[in-house]
């Protein structure tokens, strides 16, 4: 049942950058996942970017997301790839209702229980006190 950390490894902080530290530090104030998204055109992003990919302007705002969304695509780890986590575990890529698309994990899932389509919702998972997550849980239609 979902990704479980290895207490032995060091669990490592996502790589942030100028780019991507509003999003992690609203992830962690917040607890609720937030979407960049264009003033311009409305367009969301994700990742984080400084200029819109659709229309180039540079005037980006941060919003909430509904986190409602479904599984595009997964993988389940059968070795070992990195200590911090315990296999088997899965990745999923959930494509959200706004349109884009997350890598995560599941929190309420066997890996064999997964399935492309499958209804989800984000969960914010506190790992340490300073490093909060999104990951997902099934959704009831």
């Amino acid at each position: 049942m979902m990704v479980r950390y290895n207490p032995e490894a060091k669990i490592l902080k996502p790589q942030m950058n100028e780019d991507t530290k509003d999003y992690w530090a609203l992830l962690q104030e917040t607890k609720k996942l937030h979407l960049q998204r264009c003033k311009h055109c409305q367009s969301y992003m994700h990742p984080p970017r400084p200029v819109c990919h659709k229309c180039r302007k540079f005037d980006m705002e941060w919003v909430p997301a509904d986190g409602k969304g479904t599984i595009y695509s997964y993988v389940v780890y059968q070795r070992s790839t990195f200590p911090t986590f315990k296999v088997p575990y899965e990745v999923v890529l959930v494509e959200l209702e706004e349109g884009v698309r997350i890598v995560s994990n599941m929190i309420d899932c066997e890996p064999d229980e997964l399935f492309i389509g499958m209804p989800v919702e984000v969960v914010v998972d506190q790992v340490t006190p300073e490093l909060a997550l999104p990951k997902f849980k099934r959704r009831n239609t």
